[in-house]
């Protein structure tokens, strides 16, 4: 298995700055992106992520969002297996909130 790429919360405010067309993905639960999302992001759980493969577009660099990027980072190997281009939002969401202000 390849290993899995890793965007830092800059580089991603840096592509989402310059119009790039991004495919982000919240997996965290429900009760957390009450706090808050990405803009721009969708949100499927990571125990939904399974049965939502079909709605994933394989041809589009998928990002893949969560607390910390440890439940992203499981999620993007697991799809991988399938042949999709994933990519994982290192630190996740706490690193995007302490980045807001930079």
């Amino acid at each position: 298995m390849n290993e899995i790429p890793q965007i830092t919360a800059g580089q991603l405010r840096q592509r989402l700055e310059s119009g790039e067309d991004l495919v982000l993905i919240d997996v965290r639960e429900d009760d957390e992106v009450a706090f808050g999302m990405i803009p721009g992001a969708q949100h499927i759980p990571m125990g939904e992520i399974p049965q939502h493969t079909d709605e994933l577009p394989k041809e589009a660099e998928l990002i893949f969002i969560c607390r910390s990027g440890a439940r992203s980072q499981r999620v993007c190997e697991y799809l991988q297996q399938f042949g999709f281009k994933t990519s994982n939002l290192s630190g996740g969401m706490i690193d995007w909130n302490e980045t807001a202000d930079a």
